[in-house]
């Protein structure tokens, strides 16, 4: 499903108005009815008399706040509007519904000074449902002053709100909430949804979201050049590669998982078994050789390679050979997960991602070796995928932290392009980029997810779908949202506080037999 930003929105309504005839007032009234019928859901079908409290700013948003009052009122309902503007401030197609509001003798309160407020606060507490038009898509920064006070009123007073487009005091663009914003219980967005609607922490605010048909021409839709786009299972599903009835092990691939040191030997254990898990045939972890009685302890489906190690037990420059060699054999590599952050690990992978001969998955300390040298990602000749955390995405760029998480969409993308690869930045509502500048935003997964190992099951999953046969752009997009979803299936067993990294392991097969074709 496709997202959009304020100005992409903004374009679709002019272009809806002035390339394919459609009144900008008839896409208002659209608006409005479709608000009014998730409304009448709530109760039920049952409208008349119940009591409505309508909030209307200034703007197009506002206008369609009229239209619901409109038509409430001419199915039984007590609607009071508080418009948070003069009326005479009203322009266009808001005005012209105002005043069909104002000739239906319309119960319409002003709400611009200090003490207009006692009477929000007195309706607030016999009114059976507000409905939130007081900002629109245009709206950046703080709520400040009386509109600030009313979106506290209604939070504090706790009746279900239905938010117009999006939750006022929500940023379209970036979900940031910097100053109070309605918390709602049903949002109405129309034609599509906003990126803010999905990217966090806005995503806390919405409460269900519903998804408008307002006229909008599909085609006009389609013939946009939107790069923001909401995984959603069906699309993943669609993407799934088919398996023939006569399939053996060596049709699905072989991945290669690099990694593991003294004390980390757990993170190749995770990426190997979630890549098997995944539908690869075959899974090899190479680990320091020392390690190796190790991991034949640890894993019985998924095969272990010892390479050359340092006399600290991390693998050396020394295992390069060995494992050029065995890139012969496999369909994709896996490098990081556990390997340390000490110097021969390190000038190992910078050499090795000049030499890859196959699609590579870097996380963890394959991203840590790169910090100060990632240009390197520019030299590959093989496509790359790269699954920073906001911390790894840090070092990457020499950014603070707090930077990155504020910025999560542009960080992605301007990596992606600029290193020519793949990027998943991990998080809540985890984004892939790619190196076109194409955004995809994950819906699933949740905060039990946050725990140590994690990361490497993504970085199983991911290289287990490129082994069969999978883009690394689909692999990555496909793979987030399916480790989201086994983690989204974990959580209901195990609870927020108690789910582990093997948790998520073990929801995949389920997981996927629920998305198989």
């Amino acid at each position: 499903m496709k997202l959009v930003t304020a100005e992409e929105m903004k374009r679709l309504d002019q272009l809806a108005s002035s390339a394919y005839h459609v009144p900008s007032i008839v896409l208002m009234e659209n608006a409005g009815l479709r608000v009014v019928e998730v409304i009448s859901r709530h109760f039920q079908g049952k409208v008349r008399g119940k009591r409505i409290a309508i909030f209307a700013g200034k703007g197009n948003n506002g206008g369609d706040g009229l239209v619901v009052a409109r038509h409430l009122m001419n199915a039984g309902a007590e609607v009071q509007v508080f418009m948070l503007a003069r009326t005479e401030d009203l322009k266009g197609d808001a005005a012209a519904n105002l005043q069909i509001l104002q000739k239906m003798k319309a119960r319409i309160y002003c709400i611009t000074e200090e003490r207009h407020l006692q009477r929000v606060d007195i309706v607030l507490l016999y009114t059976d449902l507000v409905v939130d038009a007081i900002f629109g898509t245009g709206f950046k920064g703080a709520a400040m002053g009386l509109p600030a006070r009313v979106i506290q009123l209604i939070n504090e007073r706790g009746k279900p709100v239905v938010a117009v487009d999006l939750p006022s005091g929500l940023e379209a663009d970036t979900g940031k909430v910097l100053g109070p914003c309605i918390q709602a219980r049903y949002t109405v967005t129309f034609a599509l949804p906003k990126l803010g609607l999905i990217l966090e922490p806005g995503a806390q605010y919405v409460g269900e979201l519903i998804v408008a048909d307002i006229s909008i021409p599909n085609s006009l839709i389609e013939g946009q050049p939107l790069k923001h786009n909401l995984i959603t299972e069906e699309w993943c599903r669609s993407l799934l590669p088919r398996r023939k009835p006569w399939g053996h092990k060596g049709d699905f691939g072989h991945v290669f998982v690099i990694g593991g040191s003294p004390g980390m030997t757990g993170a190749v254990v995770l990426a190997g078994e979630a890549a098997l898990r995944s539908g690869a045939g075959l899974v090899t972890v190479g680990v320091p050789r020392s390690l190796n009685p190790v991991i034949e302890e640890k894993l019985t489906e998924v095969m272990s390679k010892p390479l050359a190690e340092t006399e600290g037990k991390v693998i050396s420059v020394e295992a390069l050979p060995q494992i050029e060699a065995f890139l012969e054999k496999v369909s994709v590599v896996a490098v990081g997960p556990g390997m340390s952050t000490d110097f021969a690990p390190v000038n190992m992978v910078r050499q090795l991602i000049l030499r890859l001969s196959v699609p590579a998955v870097i996380d963890a300390d394959g991203l840590n070796a790169l910090a100060g040298k990632v240009d390197i990602l520019k030299e590959a000749k093989v496509p790359l995928v790269i699954t920073p955390h906001p911390g790894e995405m840090a070092r990457l760029t020499g950014m603070a932290v707090d930077e990155v998480q504020d910025n999560r969409v542009h960080v992605a993308r301007k990596a992606a392009e600029e290193w020519g690869v793949v990027v998943v930045l991990k998080g809540a509502k985890t984004v892939v980029a790619s190196p076109s500048g194409e955004i995809f935003i994950n819906p699933s997964g949740n905060v039990g997810m946050a725990t140590g190992g994690s990361g490497d099951v993504l970085t199983g999953v991911i290289s287990g779908l490129i082994a069969q046969g999978m883009q690394v752009l689909e692999a990555a997009v496909v793979g987030t949202f399916i480790h989201g979803k086994a983690g989204d299936e974990a959580v209901q067993e195990k609870g927020r506080m108690g789910l582990v990294a093997g948790d998520i392991i073990d929801r995949l097969p389920e997981v996927l037999k629920g998305m198989e074709r």
